[in-house]
Formats: C-alpha cells, sequence, structure tokens
C-alpha cells in the first residue's frame, strides 16, 4: 500500500500529465506540485519512467482484481477502456512519448489477462490440447491488442466501445468454432 507521500507524488505527476507531454515533466515540477522535496521523490521512486511504470501497473492490477473471471472478453476491455478515457490526455501524452512502450507492455498485459482469463473461463470441460489453447489466447489477445493500440494511434477519436460491440458481433460463434475444431475425442 502506498504511503500518502507518494500518493501525492503519483496524484501530482497524473495531473501534470494531463496538462502537458511527457517529455515536458521533470521531477522539479512534481515535487513543486505536491509541496515535496526532490530527496523524498528519490525516496519513492528511481526517476519518472519508475513512476510512471508503477501506476501503469498498479491500474492492471485492479483490472485483474475487478475481472478475476471474463465471461465475455469486451468487458475486460471496455474496463481498461473506460480507464484510459477518464485520463484521455495522459494516456495520449503517454502514447506520444519515448516511453510508450511502457504503456505497450501494460496494453499487452491487459489483452494477454482477458484473452487467458476468457479462453480459460469458457473452456468448461473441453478436452483441448494445452498448446492449441495457448494459439487460441494468443489470437484473441493479439485481436484486442491490435484494436485498442490502433485507437491510441489515431488518438482515441473514434468511439472504440461501439466498434468493440460490432467486432464481438461479427466474430460471435468462433471461439466457439475454434474450440470445436480443437476438441480431442
Amino acid at each position: 500500500m502506498a504511503s500518502f507521500t507518494e500518493k501525492a507524488i503519483r496524484e501530482s505527476f497524473l495531473k501534470l500529465l494531463m496538462e502537458r507531454p511527457l517529455a515536458q515533466i521533470t521531477v522539479k515540477d512534481i515535487v513543486s506540485d505536491c509541496g515535496v522535496n526532490r530527496n523524498t521523490f528519490y525516496y519513492h521512486f528511481e526517476d519518472i519512467p519508475e513512476l510512471l511504470e508503477k501506476i501503469i501497473m498498479e491500474d492492471f492490477e485492479e483490472v485483474i482484481r475487478e475481472y478475476p473471471t471474463v465471461e465475455k472478453i469486451e468487458d475486460c476491455l471496455d474496463a481498461v477502456i473506460g480507464r484510459a478515457l477518464q485520463k484521455r490526455q495522459a494516456v495520449l501524452h503517454i502514447y506520444n512519448s519515448v516511453n510508450r512502450e511502457i504503456y505497450e507492455q501494460y496494453l499487452w498485459k491487459v489483452c494477454d489477462y482477458a484473452a487467458d482469463a476468457y479462453v480459460t473461463t469458457i473452456v468448461n470441460d473441453r478436452r483441448i490440447r494445452k498448446s492449441d489453447l495457448a494459439v487460441i489466447k494468443e489470437y484473441l489477445a493479439s485481436l484486442c491488442f491490435g484494436v485498442v493500440s490502433g485507437w491510441l494511434r489515431k488518438g482515441m477519436h473514434e468511439d472504440i466501445r461501439a466498434m468493440l460491440d460490432r467486432m464481438c458481433e461479427i466474430k460471435k460463434g468462433m471461439v466457439e468454432e475454434m474450440f470445436s475444431r480443437c476438441e480431442e475425442v
């Protein structure tokens, strides 16, 4: 659990990230905003990328707690999209920075988790080889990652929820079909 000071540093950083690009935020800006000194910042975080990574990983852990099982993959992605839309400007500032990889790693982990939890939830007692399940999970994770990262690349302007709903409507039954093709008799 984060201390009061650590939370204040995180909140100041996110506030500043909503206002300006990541490259324009310094440790001095953060500590000035939250009223602590530089040594206090460095006591809690090695640098700004570590602070960013901790915030992003905390968000990932919240998604996992919120969705221990996934009956519809779009529900888990909707939670991530909702979080991104709440902090739209901050997400775009991260995505359009040299630290994009940190956000992409987060996005991949969420998509991978959603695909894994979804397949694990719906596989039931079917007898499917682990290697085939891994292929299906990888396909679903890659599909989700591609859709969401494309949305980010386009500046989060289109209605991603409508697009995901339509995509899920179009692909309805595909996973069941994949399972039936892989099921061992």
